[in-house]
């Protein structure tokens, strides 16, 4: 079978690299790619938010079976317009996508289905919200209402900095249009998780659980990232609460969305807040996570292809479950200086062949290009060096190990990431 994956990071290098593997698969298409997936397919230069040019792209190459990566295609529309032509297509509806497009959408699915989940209020007048975040005090989260690649989410542990966030996000609109509500939550502390589910509208088949580290610097400091490492397992989440997340949030969910007319295919990941025992959700997303796809697919042993077919088709409850492997992976973002704020792109990376050298270490592409012969930083979130290990501090050992052979100018990554799982 032919397969079109849609985006260009990280995430589309680990699915681009899985299907490589599967015994089905005979090409596949990425676009638009970037310089590491070019090793594993055929990159097709087509933005992944320009739906128009993709939609002629697929019927013109009739791929068997399209996957899309990134959130923005699917808020604009992507999988509905594909379904309309008659190609199978492996993400969320456009309408079920308002899970991660619309927090506000997010909240009320949450709050009618009595999942649990921080209070929160939504605001589209400035003046009102502050009035509100006054009434309440902080710490307090600002988010804004629609999509803002992992950064519209800012904890503001004084009213100061809540005032400052809800400037930036209603006056200054830093994030366009999807400043134009905010909402703003009560706090929660705890251990964060993420927990991910393959579905076809009724049926749901979890991922095994994994843990992303969103905030730029060591310590879970500084401002928060569209993802700067991720591990699996997360021993955050018991073997009980494993099951409780699957009862009381995600087949909920699924069922709350169905019965909402828009039922949901494709790949929901809930991100969790985990205190005493007791899940709240504190966001939805309507794909895979970036970077837990990485760590995440690294782990299975079985054919990706044949479960996403299986989503679009309806008939999950038909296949053979998914295999992971039992070992623990790692993957470190490793970035480009000033990221999430501004950067420098066009450094050139060396000792890509020297990490890939390492047992059981795949350096998945997130924002790279070629230029000749050299490999280019060209994105925020440049590599995403994953490994495997017996155990978590073996995983993360070979991870880190590869991360010292790569440099480029400016290069930042965490030091920190699978601490939380070695102190537990």
């Amino acid at each position: 079978m032919k397969v079109l994956v849609i985006g260009g990071g990280g995430r589309e290098h680990a699915l681009a690299w899985k299907l490589k593997q599967s015994p089905v698969v005979r090409k596949i298409y990425v676009a638009p790619g970037n310089a590491g997936i070019a090793a594993d397919a055929e990159c097709v230069p087509i933005g992944a938010e320009d739906l128009g040019k993709l939609l002629d792209f697929a019927q013109r190459e009739k791929p068997d079976l399209t996957i899309v990566g990134p959130e923005a295609p699917l808020a604009l529309g992507l999988a509905d317009q594909f379904a309309a032509a008659g190609l199978k297509v492996c993400g969320a509806s456009q309408r079920a996508a308002r899970v991660e497009a619309s927090k506000s959408f997010a909240k009320d699915l949450l709050v009618h289905n009595r999942i649990p989940t921080a209070v929160a209020e939504t605001f589209t007048d400035r003046d009102q919200a502050w009035k509100y975040i006054s009434s309440q005090g902080a710490p307090i989260v600002v988010k804004a209402d629609g999509l803002a690649a992992g950064k519209g989410v800012i904890v503001c542990l004084t009213l100061d900095e809540a005032r400052a966030a809800l400037d930036l996000i209603m006056v200054q609109k830093a994030f366009g249009a999807a400043g134009e509500r905010v909402v703003v939550e009560e706090f929660l502390d705890g251990e964060e998780a993420s927990f991910l589910a393959f579905t076809d509208g009724e049926f749901v088949i979890p991922l095994p659980t994994s843990q992303d580290h969103k905030p730029i610097f060591d310590n879970d400091q500084g401002p928060n990232t569209g993802g700067m490492g991720a591990y699996s397992p997360a021993p955050v989440v018991t073997p009980a609460l494993h099951d409780q997340i699957m009862n009381q949030i995600m087949i909920p969910a699924i069922r709350g969305l169905a019965a909402l007319g828009s039922p949901y295919q494709g790949v929901l990941y809930a991100g969790l807040m985990i205190k005493d025992g007791q899940p709240k959700v504190l966001e939805f997303n309507a794909r895979f996570g970036d970077p837990e796809a990485q760590p995440l697919l690294m782990r299975l042993d079985s054919d990706l292809a044949e479960v996403l077919l299986a989503i679009v088709e309806r008939r999950l409850d038909k296949i053979t479950p998914p295999v992971w492997n039992a070992d623990p992976t790692v993957c470190v973002v490793m970035a480009s200086g000033g990221y999430p704020g501004s950067y420098d792109k066009g450094k050139v990376i060396s000792g890509l062949d020297e990490a890939a050298q390492i047992e059981d270490v795949v350096v998945f592409h997130a924002g790279t290009a070629r230029q000749g012969d050299q490999i280019v930083t060209a994105g925020g979130r440049v590599l995403g060096v994953t490994a495997r290990g017996p155990d978590i501090a073996g995983a993360i050992a070979k991870a880190y190990a590869a991360c010292d052979r790569i440099r480029w100018e400016g290069v930042h990554y965490r030091r920190d990431i699978g601490r939380k799982a070695l102190n537990r």
